[in-house]
């Protein structure tokens, strides 16, 4: 359920992906790390492949992106996470570094 109140007294900035961009920020460092490593398969990728880099990262990726789901970041359907707009995408990608971007990009 929606707090009205809640939302009203909140400060939105003017540009949508520094909104997105804070919004992903306010997250764990796990939660973060796992939506910019979603973000390198671009819209979406199939839950087999998360499972696949959970054990060859050794991270709990699943866990991670299920929290991003309940957060609206994320969808979770048809085996498959999927950026719930291409901005959340495009914002979590540019959040991380060079090296870790071409380390993670498929």
């Amino acid at each position: 359920e929606w707090d009205k109140e809640k939302i009203q007294s909140q400060k939105l900035p003017d540009d949508v992906a520094m909104f997105i961009t804070e919004s992903i920020q306010a997250l764990s460092d796990d939660v973060k790390s796992a939506i910019c490593v979603l973000s390198c398969f671009g819209a979406s990728a199939e839950f087999t492949v998360i499972k696949t880099l959970e054990g060859a990262l050794n991270k709990n990726l699943v866990d991670n992106l299920d929290v991003a789901v309940r957060e609206g970041l994320l969808d979770k359907a048809d085996d498959k996470y999927r950026f719930s707009h291409d901005r959340i995408q495009e914002a979590a990608y540019n959040m991380m570094n060079f090296l870790d971007q071409g380390r993670f990009h498929f």
